[in-house]
C-alpha cells in the first residue's frame, strides 16, 4: 500500500491556516492561464477581452463549484452553521458546478461584447483542465476524494489525523489519482486538437470526455448511490451528455447554415 502522511494544512500565519487544497487552486489558476493564453492569442482573443472574461468567470466557477457541492450534501449541517458553506478548506468542490457557472458567464459576456462565444468556451476548457489537475493534487493530499476500501497495491492509506478519510488505518482506491490521470489525457487530446478544428469543437470534446469519465470513475468512488444504482455525479454526467449531444447537433446545423451563407455570398 501507499502511505500518505501529509498535513492538509501547508502552514499557518497566526490563527490563519493555509491549506494545500487552496494553494493548489491558486497554482492551478495561474498555470492554467499561462498555458491557455497562447491558444487564446492564436484564436484572436485580445488581452482586454480575456481580462474581462477571466475576472468574472474564475470567481463564478469557484462559487458554482462550491454551491453545487453543498447542494449535494445533507443541508442540515449548513443550515445549522451557514459559515460552512464557504469552508472550502474542508474540501468539497463539485466541478460540474464550475462548468455550469463558467459557461453561463461566458455566454452572457460574449453576447454583450459581441465576440465569439465558441472561442472563449474552447479557451475555458483548456484552462480548466489544467487547473483541475492541480485541484486533484489538493484532493490527493486531503484525502477528500477517495474510492472504496481496497487491497490493491496502489491503495492509499491516509495516516495523518487531519486528513479526511473516515479511517486512517485502511487503504482506499485513490480516486483523486484516477481523476488526475483523466485530466492529463483530456488535456493532451485538447492540446493536440486545438489548431486542427474550428472553434467550439474542443469544448464539446471536453464535455463528452469528462462526462464519460465521471460515469466510469464513480464506479469506484465512495459516494452514496442516489437513483437507479447511480451516484449524483453519474446522473449529472448522463444529463450533461444528453444536453451536450443536443447542443452539438444545434452547433453543426448553425455551422452548416453559416457556410451556406458564405458560399452564396461569394457567387457572382
Amino acid at each position: 500500500m501507499i502511505v500518505i502522511n501529509i498535513n492538509p494544512v501547508a502552514f499557518s500565519i497566526g490563527s490563519l491556516a493555509v491549506h494545500w487544497y487552496g494553494l493548489m487552486y491558486v497554482v492551478g489558476i495561474v498555470v492554467g492561464l499561462l498555458v491557455a493564453w497562447p491558444y487564446a492569442k492564436y484564436r484572436g482573443i485580445t488581452r482586454d477581452q480575456l481580462d474581462i472574461i477571466v475576472m468574472w468567470a474564475v470567481p463564478a466557477g469557484l462559487v458554482g463549484a462550491r454551491l453545487y457541492y453543498v447542494l449535494q450534501q445533507p443541508l442540515g449541517q449548513y443550515l445549522t452553521d451557514p459559515w460552512r458553506i464557504f469552508a472550502v478548506w474542508e474540501g468539497g468542490m463539485a466541478f460540474y458546478g464550475a462548468v455550469f457557472a463558467v459557461v453561463l458567464v461566458i455566454i452572457i459576456l460574449t453576447a454583450r461584447m459581441k465576440i465569439s462565444t465558441w472561442k472563449f468556451l474552447d479557451f475555458a476548457v483548456v484552462f480548466g483542465t489544467v487547473g483541475q489537475f492541480f485541484g486533484r493534487i489538493g484532493n490527493i493530499i486531503n484525502g477528500d476524494v477517495i474510492g472504496y476500501p481496497t487491497t490493491l497495491p496502489w491503495g492509499f492509506v491516509y495516516q495523518h489525523p487531519g486528513s479526511f478519510p473516515p479511517q486512517h488505518d485502511i487503504a482506499y482506491q485513490p480516486a483523486a489519482v484516477y481523476e488526475a490521470i483523466i485530466d492529463i489525457i483530456l488535456f493532451s487530446i485538447l492540446w493536440f486538437m486545438r489548431k486542427k478544428v474550428r472553434p467550439g469543437i474542443i469544448f464539446f470534446v471536453y464535455l463528452f470526455g469528462y462526462s464519460i469519465s465521471q460515469i466510469i470513475v464513480f464506479i469506484w468512488r465512495d459516494n452514496e448511490v442516489f437513483w437507479l444504482g447511480l451516484k449524483q455525479a453519474q446522473l449529472t454526467a448522463v444529463a450533461v451528455l444528453f444536453l451536450a449531444v443536443g447542443a452539438f447537433i444545434w452547433y453543426l446545423v448553425q455551422q452548416n447554415k453559416s457556410r451556406k451563407v458564405k458560399t452564396e455570398g461569394q457567387k457572382p
